[in-house]
């Protein structure tokens, strides 16, 4: 690890992607020579921090280009590190061979597991020079996708607003203003459909091809093995579903009808979805500055591991938080190898989605602080998304105790409300999972039927939903919102399939903490050293594809909703 100041600090080089090449083809040549494993070893080191450093400046010229979509320097720059990055892709898959054809497997093995084999034996399935101007091709497109969201914007109140600005107005306890903000919000969708549509069917169209080119039978097949979904199948997914839709989607009625007679409504529409009280949502105190040293204070008290990593954070300033015209949409925590730096983005709106925020994407960092520092080989230090979202969604339950430093006398409101809306979110994350397995089981889909197709989804999952008349939505359009679709193919069940697994570690928290948080940090700590099921087992966790474990979260979660919404009416 280098030592740095702090992130804006950090100065900027373009990667000399010939000479990585250079590296990296040099270490294949020192690895085929090599006579002992350390040799061997040492060659492969040699590419790996080529590419550790590659890669460091690639993440930090794209949380820049994120912080501001406007800024012509980063924007020309993505572009270029898109089409040049292709230059190493063909050096790589000769070092990916080099590794899979040696000598040397067995101590490979030994020292890191055979989980790290395997995956340089899947990947090899997903790699070929055959592909590369597909990559590109998909990456244009995301960048095009991303910087017409970030430019959307209208004019709201008097106020100019972009997609997240007017998310506080849909909190609002003035219902006629959560109305307004919402009819708006769905014609800023409406002004860019078109352009989406377009952009969502080429990106369709790309991603098959990509999957036709290397062999798969269709584009799911390909993208389980680029997720590393190694251990279950499209069959096992659709099983849960089917167990959310038997299970969560009536407690999500319950607690939507109970939310219906608490704003004292006729009938929940999709704005009133939001406001959990009829006096308002539980609203965090402070600026961004100010949230960020009660989460310091925070996790200072919660352990000694988390102290460290988040003193790391703040004085290293690996944050952007506060919402600006031209940023990205969304939140996310990535991680810039050279520094062992975790860094967290997101778009402040006012709203208990900020503290969301600093304990989510904080347990993201968490994760990525502890494996970057415990595991050697970079490749393991985190896992897949399944299980990476395990480390975010615990994390936001494990400070429900803390929460009074940024709620005060509301925290059992934000409690009840962060409670019950990790469950009322399951049948919307599974949604968007059947919706993307429908549309390429037929990608020749056209943007009328996509819109048919999520009508008809949303009609399993969130009977309740009701858009008051909204053309543009009521008739299928919703499914347009989500980022993750764009961008992160079939990156979205794994919220419903780790918010599984989180409440099995918060509810043995409630029972005993200590032992909760130790099988927290191991399962952290473990990184992506094992598969799927071999790291549920690490922190002592049920599978969510069986019936009987969601049958037994969704009844023992509804006892402590219970509770907490006893404390609310105290």
């Amino acid at each position: 690890m280098q030592d740095f100041s702090k992130f804006s600090e950090i100065k900027y080089e373009r990667p000399n992607f010939k000479q990585v090449r250079k590296d990296i083809l040099d270490s294949v040549k020192i690895m085929k020579k090599a006579k002992t494993y350390e040799e061997f070893k040492k060659g492969y080191l040699h590419a790996e921090n080529a590419m550790q450093e590659m890669a460091s400046m690639v993440t930090i010229s794209s949380i820049r280009n994120t912080i501001d979509m406007n800024d012509k320097f980063y924007d020309e720059e993505e572009k270029y590190l898109n089409r040049a990055g292709a230059t190493v892709a063909l050096a790589s898959l000769k070092l990916l061979d080099t590794v899979l054809s040696s000598s040397f497997k067995d101590d490979i093995n030994k020292e890191y597991g055979p989980y790290l084999l395997k995956q340089l034996e899947n990947n090899k399935k997903i790699a070929s020079k055959k592909i590369i101007f597909l990559s590109i091709k998909e990456g244009s497109l995301s960048q095009k996708y991303s910087k017409l969201v970030a430019n959307a914007k209208t004019t709201f109140m008097n106020e100019e607003c972009n997609f997240y600005g007017l998310l506080k107005h849909m909190q609002s306890t003035n219902r006629e203003e959560r109305k307004e903000a919402f009819f708006a919000f769905s014609k800023l969708y409406e002004s860019i459909a078109s352009e989406l549509d377009n952009i969502y069917t080429e990106l369709v169209n790309v991603r098959c091809k990509t999957a036709k080119r290397l062999k798969f039978d269709s584009y799911i097949d390909y993208i389980y093995l680029r997720r590393g979904r190694y251990d279950y199948t499209k069959k096992d997914v659709a099983a849960f579903r089917e167990s959310v839709r038997k299970y969560i989607v009536p407690l999500c009625q319950k607690l939507f009808d109970m939310q219906k007679e608490d704003l004292g409504i006729d009938k929940l529409h999709f704005y009133d979805e939001d406001l959990t009280f009829k006096d308002g949502n539980a609203k965090p105190e402070g600026t961004w500055q100010e949230l960020v040293k009660k989460a310091s204070l925070m996790y200072s008290e919660l352990s000694s591991e988390t102290k460290e990593f988040f003193d790391f954070m703040t004085e290293h300033e690996l944050f952007d938080l506060e919402t600006r015209p031209g940023k990205h949409m969304g939140g996310y925590c990535t991680f810039i190898p050279k520094y062992k730096a975790p860094f967290i983005f997101s778009n402040f709106n006012g709203t208990s989605a900020d503290v969301d925020v600093l304990t989510h994407e904080a347990g993201h960092a968490f994760q990525f602080y502890l494996g970057s520092r415990n595991i050697d080989n970079e490749m393991l230090q985190s896992s897949t998304s399944e299980i990476d979202e395990i480390h975010s969604m615990t994390m936001e339950h494990f400070t429900y105790p803390f929460m009074d430093k940024f709620f005060k006398e509301n925290k059992n409101k934000y409690l009840y409300h962060h409670l019950t809306n990790a469950v009322k979110v399951i049948p919307y994350l599974v949604s968007v999972d059947e919706f993307q397995h429908k549309v390429f089981e037929n990608p020749k889909m056209s943007a009328s039927e996509r819109r048919t197709t999520w009508k008809e989804i949303e009609k399993t999952y969130m009977p309740w939903r009701d858009y008051d008349n909204d053309n543009f939505f009521e008739n299928g359009a919703f499914w347009m919102q989500k980022q993750h679709i764009f961008l992160y193919p079939f990156y979205y069940v794994d919220y419903a399939l780790a918010q599984s697994c989180a409440f099995q570690l918060f509810l043995r928290g409630i029972d005993n903490f200590d032992v909760a948080w130790t099988d927290y940090v191991n399962l952290c700590k473990a990184g992506g050293t094992k598969g799927y099921f071999d790291l549920l087992a690490v922190a002592r966790l049920e599978s969510p594809f069986e019936e009987k474990t969601i049958k037994d979260i969704a009844s023992k979660i509804e006892k402590v909703i219970d509770g907490f919404r006893a404390k609310v009416k105290e």
